[in-house]
């Protein structure tokens, strides 16, 4: 079995599932995000929320999983930092930037998401870099 520190990636699941509570608040990006995504109010309320948020979870736990392998347990946590910030801007923001351009969706909508994201993979960093 690979050498993955497994409580790390737990925590890191559910840094990911805050920081998606705070960033997608109506009072700080939700709103907007809804709107840019044409999601009404109905449409949020009819999803089935625990689906949506396990899902997300568990695919958040997997990206954790798979990064803290990339890291290794030696990397330090500076260079942990540095390369989950890295990961989210060059590989999981730019990726949405090249799909948001195709399907002409807006800048603020890539900053809404790739920014989450950004910071989703820095947190992953900070939390492997110090758990080792």
């Amino acid at each position: 079995m690979p050498d993955v520190n497994l409580l790390a990636v737990l925590l890191c699941g559910g840094s990911s599932m805050a920081l998606g509570a705070i960033w997608y608040a109506p009072p700080v990006l939700g709103r907007t995000w809804q709107r840019l995504a044409g999601l009404s109010d109905e449409a949020l309320a009819g999803g089935n929320m625990a689906m949506i948020y396990g899902l997300a979870f568990l695919l958040s736990l997997a990206a954790a999983y798979v990064f803290a392998l990339f890291l290794g347990r030696d990397m330090g946590l500076g260079a942990s930092v540095c390369a989950g910030a890295a990961a989210g801007v060059f590989w999981v923001a730019a990726s949405f930037g090249i799909s948001y351009l195709f399907e002409r969706r807006s800048l603020t909508m890539w900053l809404i998401n790739g920014g989450y994201h950004a910071l989703q993979f820095t947190l992953f960093g900070l939390i492997l870099g110090l758990m080792g």
